[in-house]
């Protein structure tokens, strides 16, 4: 049978030229097979990890395509994965939305920032192709270290002597973050009063000048990297929009103090903080906040009364909030007390919870965060939780099936309850091993247990009885007999006769 009874001709053409298209591209195609062997040993490469049906992988396709010959005279190379054919690669690479774009260096990546059109593509790239250290001479030593908020000199014996290599591979890795320069000339070094090797970072606020305090000989790319990253932040500074990610993946605690931005007083409260921010700074980063455009936030820290100044510290990773009593005047000292009680350990978080239901009609049980642990903690039994924002609109077209969820295990909710909790209006308490990001997130929790297991499926409520039926430890059939921890310690001991062999 011929070829052409099952295609037509207009087809074989099309076939015939995305085959000569491809094999003319100069964007290199990664698999499993060869994306270790093309992107560990190259010094420069970015990748693009796409979908075949993304509407934004497509409108890119064609910059990346005339970027990638542009770029191939520098010797820069471009090169993509297609996440449909090759799932598991992009599934062991973390990659979660599409396009994501990464510039690797010997294996090592960091994410890709640039603009999404060819000339934009070639500009960012052609850059990180530059050295990411600049060399520093007598002359241009002064106007160098003050060219931005932070700069990291390396005063070196030689190029080639450590921390050299060290310096190189963390400026490789933070050349958009952060400006490096070195030098090995000694008169750069006199200039700076400075003693080879040494790192010294010259910022625009606080300590202008800091020399990295540990043996620099045997400073490794992770210690240098830390110790910029540390004093990158200030003692003391405004956070908004565009920095908020630089508190928020330090892992810090962070300590706000929420001030009207107009008052007349703002820099007498920053000022009489500034001690306090000092002395805490290895543990917590200290910010201010405009009151006014960020009320809402102060509300979500727990923060109810539009009173300012008001100081809350929150523990990012846990989301936990520890509110200053707003009835009391904020000082310095109650602030430090406050934060040494934190430290400690001895501060309790204030937990924002709706009422306690006066009953529970429903199938699905109405949860509150003053209950949480009673019910979800009950070692007697299986609990599946959703929880979920009034305003989520998968939210509300959720609720009828979670609804058929709760009535089908209405007869037995001895031994199982279906809940439901309105996420934003009470928070987790701390003995919970994780924090709700997004809407609906469901969990569940064995009887017996304190692990949480994911709901990942569909939206039905055959999948939804499907995965409580595997996962649930007690029998779901009201026909069959069931009987509690507690139950069972209240039966009288029996003592039956049994012959000895």
């Amino acid at each position: 049978m011929r070829f052409s009874h099952f295609f037509s001709s207009a087809t074989v053409l099309a076939l015939v030229a995305a085959v000569a298209a491809d094999a003319a591209s100069d964007v290199i195609n990664l698999t499993s097979d060869n994306f270790d062997a093309v992107v560990n040993p190259s010094s420069l490469i970015l990748v693009e990890f796409f979908a075949p049906w993304c509407g934004h992988c497509k409108a890119l396709a064609p910059h990346y395509e005339e970027a990638a010959t542009a770029l191939k005279e520098k010797d820069v190379k471009l090169a993509k994965v297609d996440c449909v054919d090759q799932a598991d690669l992009c599934q062991a690479n973390g990659i979660q939305g599409y396009p994501t774009l990464r510039v690797y260096r010997h294996g090592d990546y960091t994410d890709y920032t640039g603009p999404r059109k060819a000339d934009g593509i070639i500009s960012y790239m052609t850059k990180q192709s530059l050295p990411a250290v600049t060399d520093v001479t007598p002359a241009n030593f002064e106007e160098f270290t003050k060219a931005d908020r932070i700069v990291a000199v390396a005063f070196l014996t030689s190029p080639a002597n450590a921390p050299g290599p060290e310096f190189i591979m963390t400026a490789n890795k933070h050349r958009d973050d952060y400006l490096f320069g070195a030098s090995a000339d000694p008169a750069v070094a006199d200039a700076a009063g400075i003693t080879p090797p040494a790192i010294v970072l010259y910022r625009s606020f606080d300590e202008p000048t800091t020399e990295y305090p540990y043996p620099v000989g045997s400073a490794k790319s992770q210690d240098i990297e830390a110790w910029i990253k540390e004093l990158s932040i200030p003692i003391i500074d405004e956070v908004n929009t565009e920095n908020y990610q630089t508190y928020a993946q330090s892992g810090k605690p962070l300590a706000y103090l929420f001030v009207d931005p107009t008052d007349a007083r703002r820099e007498e409260y920053l000022s009489a903080l500034q001690p306090v921010a000092s002395k805490w700074k290895h543990n917590l980063n200290f910010v201010w906040i405009d009151a006014i455009r960020f009320g809402d936030h102060a509300k979500a820290l727990n923060l109810n009364e539009p009173k300012w100044p008001s100081f809350v510290i929150q523990d990012i990773r846990k989301q936990l909030k520890y509110p200053y009593d707003q009835s009391q005047e904020v000082t310095a000292e109650e602030v430090d007390k406050m934060v040494a009680q934190y430290v400690d350990g001895k501060l309790q978080p204030q937990l924002k919870s709706q009422p306690v239901p006066e009953t529970q009609d429903e199938s699905v049980f109405n949860l509150v965060s003053k209950q949480f642990e009673d019910v979800v903690f009950d070692d007697d039994k299986d609990v599946f939780v959703e929880f979920y924002a009034s305003w989520c609109g998968h939210c509300k077209r959720l609720k009828p099936t979670w609804d058929s969820l709760g009535d089908r295990y209405a007869d037995v909710k001895d031994r199982i309850v279906i809940a439901k909790m309105e996420a934003q209006e009470n928070d987790l308490p701390p003995s919970v091993p994780f924090r709700v990001a997004g809407f609906p997130t469901l969990k569940f929790k064995q009887a017996g247990s304190r692990e949480f297991i994911d709901y990942n499926g569909d939206r039905s409520l055959e999948s939804l009885v499907a995965f409580v039926e595997e996962n649930a430890r007690n029998p779901l059939d009201p026909k069959i007999p069931f009987r509690t921890k507690n139950d069972t310690q209240a039966q009288p001991e029996t003592h039956e006769h049994h012959d000895e062999l």
